[in-house]
């Protein structure tokens, strides 16, 4: 039977997560601040301010699911755009009777020794991997208490299209494709996760399709471990593009550059991702939803294709 859900936000894992509702058959509407056409056949379009409960309210009444996939474009002021943006959608869904299922990150885990997996307690200190830990506790206190249905996906770092500046490795891919040296962040030489866009929202749709899924994380399935450096060769191979010289940026370096860089700086309290292995356990959600990411090789054309394109 057709449902009809709404995705906030428009960015690579809402457009993804739309495209897959509207191909087996449900009504879905994408709500941006500009309303924009995301140019995705038989979606529909409304134009709000997601962070106005009244407004999201109105938006979300009859839907089955309200997918939070929006990604406040300063990184830089999350502390000041994301709790009344999250508390938003959480009352729309709590008014609806939705789900509520929310595009995650692992920021909560903090620093970490091992695989990254949805046991962990989220235990960072650093000031985005608190609010994140924060916005999910919300969510989750009000799934206890029988107030909304919740549900949280996590992925690592972002491969695929539509990532642009925004991902480690597409940030440094245009002039990689022109044959200039690139700097990455920290050691490039350690195993590191990286996840498609596509299996993001493959996850998010699985979990809140399941209510005995409800209720808690899931680690978003992802493919074997790659350094920055062998990442940035594949995705160049995809290309038909030999591999360019990558240097590293320390965390030294990074922190000082983060005084006169307000984005460098927000990046400095997270150079812990950089300086050791930051891999996943998917295990689990592989298991749960019968779910495999998709082919690193598919993964590294689509991600060439998405600044190609």
């Amino acid at each position: 039977m057709s449902q009809h859900h709404l995705v906030i936000g428009a960015g690579p894992v809402g457009r993804h997560v739309a495209a897959l509702l509207v191909e087996r058959g449900d009504r879905v509407t994408v709500g941006t601040r500009s309303g924009r056409d995301t140019g995705l056949r038989g979606v529909e379009h409304v134009a709000l301010d997601a962070a106005d409960p009244e407004a999201l309210s109105r938006a979300a009444e009859h839907v089955a699911v309200l997918y939070n996939c929006a990604n406040p474009g300063d990184y830089t002021q999350w502390e000041r755009t994301w709790p009344p943006l999250a508390a938003s959608m959480l009352t729309a869904a709590e008014r609806a009777g939705a789900v509520y299922a929310v595009t995650g990150n692992l920021y909560p885990y903090g620093p970490v020794t091992g695989p990254m997996h949805a046991g962990l307690p989220d235990a960072a200190t650093d000031h985005k991997g608190v609010l994140r830990a924060r916005l999910w506790a919300d969510a989750l206190a009000a799934h206890r208490a029988g107030r909304v249905r919740a549900v949280e996906v996590r992925g690592s770092d972002y491969l695929g299209p539509g990532i642009g500046p925004n991902g480690h490795v597409t940030r440094v891919l245009p002039a990689a494709l022109r044959g200039e040296p690139v700097t990455m962040i920290g050691r490039t030489d350690l195993p590191h996760t990286f996840t498609d866009v596509l299996d993001v929202a493959r996850a998010l749709v699985a979990a809140a399709d399941d209510d005995t899924a409800l209720g808690r994380t899931w680690i978003v399935p992802s493919n074997p471990p790659r350094s920055q450096r062998q990442a940035l060769t594949d995705v160049l191979a995809a290309a038909g593009h030999a591999p360019v010289r990558v240097r590293s940026l320390p965390g030294g370096a990074l922190r000082a550059l983060g005084l006169v860089s307000p984005m460098l700086r927000e990046l400095a309290d997270l150079r812990y991702q950089w300086t050791a292995p930051y891999v996943v356990d998917d295990t689990e959600t592989r298991a749960r939803f019968d779910l495999e990411p998709t082919p690193w090789d598919e993964v590294c054309r689509r991600t060439v294709d998405g600044v190609t394109a």
